[in-house]
């Protein structure tokens, strides 16, 4: 791939798991190198926890050269929301559909079949208060289950009322 920002790498996060979950140990996330021992996150994580797309983290690479996270130094101001949609059977188009409904409000986002999951990258320009009135709203029917995988400062500031 070639990217202006820098080449990209894939940088490993280990996975802590709870009554089998995730599915893996290990979750690799694509990001572009800063050159200074960190890269920027650019895609959505399915399973770790705390990171969001854009953010920031130090890598440390192991001896056969893969690299592994470290910590965030930089958040990205965006948060991390993970949906097991039960709606239609799990179908990929029910899953569209809900990125489609979450695209309109600003959000990007991405669905695996696998898992029946769709991932969002929730920037704080979206329209937050109506995109947490659709997540619980997806709940509240039973189309999703919902985990917030990294909250910010601005989603617990928004009233949904």
């Amino acid at each position: 791939m070639t990217n202006p920002e820098g080449p990209y790498v894939k940088v490993h996060f280990r996975l802590e798991l709870k009554d089998d979950w995730p599915p893996a140990g290990v979750e690799s996330l694509w990001a572009v190198d800063q050159g200074d021992g960190t890269v920027r996150l650019d895609n959505i994580p399915w399973f770790v926890r705390g990171i969001a797309c854009g953010d920031v983290v130090t890598t440390e690479p192991d001896e056969e050269g893969v690299l592994w996270a470290g910590e965030v130094v930089r958040r990205s101001e965006n948060c991390t929301i993970r949906l097991i949609v039960f709606r239609d059977g799990r179908s990929g188009p029910a899953r569209q559909r809900f990125l489609n409904a979450f695209g309109k409000l600003g959000v990007d986002g991405e669905g695996i079949e696998r898992f029946g999951m769709v991932a969002l990258d929730v920037p704080p320009t979206a329209d937050l208060p109506r995109v947490r009135r659709l997540l619980e709203h997806g709940v509240a029917e039973k189309w999703w289950d919902m985990e917030e995988g990294c909250l910010t400062a601005w989603w617990r500031a928004v009233s949904v009322s």
